[in-house]
């Protein structure tokens, strides 16, 4: 039987460098993507990483079709951008250093919380069965870690909910209270989820909606572990019923809606 739950995972400083820049000057994305909790996940459950060359790591492999929705801590984040501080410093490795001392700066997220949804299937997969009892008892083999190893993040298993969970079909207006994707990647041959700015009403002038290029998964070719990118969007807007997107939840004990992606 599936299991919806959910954790609340927190960090003092986060940075999930975005791989555009790969010297000076670093950016990391605001929001938690799918690689990087799959990969807190592995840490969680002690799988393998990044072993071998020209495959996939292990974490990877093994829990790349677990459905996940990720939701913005209340109180983390305003309208869903989380603070920043710059961190300079100088790398020292060797061949960073032919010419000249490298300085590095890096946007930093401070105090970044992430909600995290996961859909197990614990009576018949090991591994999530692992991942479930793990999780409520706030227990992690390798220390888990919001994108370098010096910032680690933790839950309390006070935060773990096992949720009452239905499919989602609009009938009246409604909100999505995690991150969702507003367009799937046009490379994958998927059913496209696009969102018709004329169905979105707002009920006041502070409300907001916050967009993010996020990674979803790894291109399909383990030689070049490069990400695949979505159009993510998290937002406090209402829409219209007849807004088509995929894969939704209610959340009946929350009164809250999700997407599993």
């Amino acid at each position: 039987m599936e299991k919806l739950i959910s954790f609340d995972l927190q960090a003092d400083f986060g940075f999930m460098k975005k791989p555009d820049v790969n010297a000076g000057m670093q950016f990391s994305y605001n929001m938690l993507h799918k690689p990087a909790l799959l990969g807190i996940l592995g840490a969680i459950a002690g799988m393998g990483g990044y072993q071998h060359q020209g495959r996939f790591p292990d974490y990877y492999e093994r829990l790349a079709g677990l459905p996940v929705s990720i939701e913005p801590l209340e109180g983390r984040h305003e309208r869903g951008n989380f603070k920043r501080t710059l961190i300079t410093y100088t790398n020292t490795v060797g061949y960073a250093n032919e010419r000249m001392n490298l300085v590095i700066q890096e946007h930093t997220l401070v105090q970044p919380g992430y909600r995290c949804y996961l859909l197990l299937d614990p009576e018949i997969n090991s591994d999530q069965r692992l991942l479930y009892d793990r999780i409520h008892s706030g227990q992690s083999v390798y220390v888990p870690y919001l994108g370098k190893n010096e910032f680690h993040a933790w839950w309390d298993p006070a935060s773990v909910q096992d949720h009452n969970w239905n499919t989602f079909e609009a009938k009246n207006n409604f909100r999505i209270d995690s991150l969702f994707i507003r367009k799937y990647p046009l490379r994958d041959h998927r059913q496209e989820a696009r969102i018709d700015l004329s169905t979105m009403t707002t009920v006041n002038a502070s409300s907001f909606a916050y967009f993010e290029r996020l990674p979803l998964y790894f291109w399909d070719d383990p030689r070049f572990i490069q990400y695949e990118l979505a159009e993510f969007v998290f937002t406090d807007w209402v829409f219209a019923p007849e807004v088509q997107v995929s894969n939704l939840f209610w959340l009946e004990e929350v009164q809250k809606i999700i997407q599993l992606f």
